[in-house]
């Protein structure tokens, strides 16, 4: 028996990991987005892993629904860099805060932090974790 599996396009992957993170970011679940789209759950797994691809017409209720532009889930996507100077640096910056923000720390400090009005409280979380990296860095 002939293994006819394709895999998923890196775009697809890129896209639906876009959607994860936003969706996440928002503390919105996979019924919740799929509910407003009028599907189930698991075709939001299935988008979300790169293995349905993501229809033009659904991206963009997808995008409303998450209140981003379409373009937010090309992002950074692989492929799509042009030579530009400091292009690279641009990319692995925003690839570390997708990374951060992909992790259950940093997006339970990232609802938190935004929570915060005062300018002032906020200056002072950030030195607070400044602080405790360099602690962490001199042991």
């Amino acid at each position: 028996m002939i293994e006819n599996k394709k895999k998923p396009n890196p775009i697809d992957i890129h896209v639906g990991s876009r959607i994860r993170l936003r969706r996440t970011m928002l503390g919105m679940s996979q019924e919740k987005l799929g509910e407003s789209l009028g599907i189930t759950f698991q075709q939001i797994q299935k988008y979300e892993k790169g293995t349905n691809r993501v229809g033009a017409s659904r991206l963009q209720n997808i995008s409303s629904i998450l209140n981003v532009p379409v373009s937010f889930f090309f992002e950074d996507a692989p492929g799509e860099h042009s030579g530009a100077i400091g292009g690279m640096a641009e990319a692995s910056s925003s690839n570390y805060v997708v990374d951060f923000l992909s992790s259950s720390e940093g997006l339970q400090l990232n609802r938190a932090f935004v929570k915060i009005s005062d300018p002032k409280v906020r200056r002072k979380v950030v030195e607070l974790v400044k602080a405790l990296a360099a602690e962490a860095d001199s042991d």
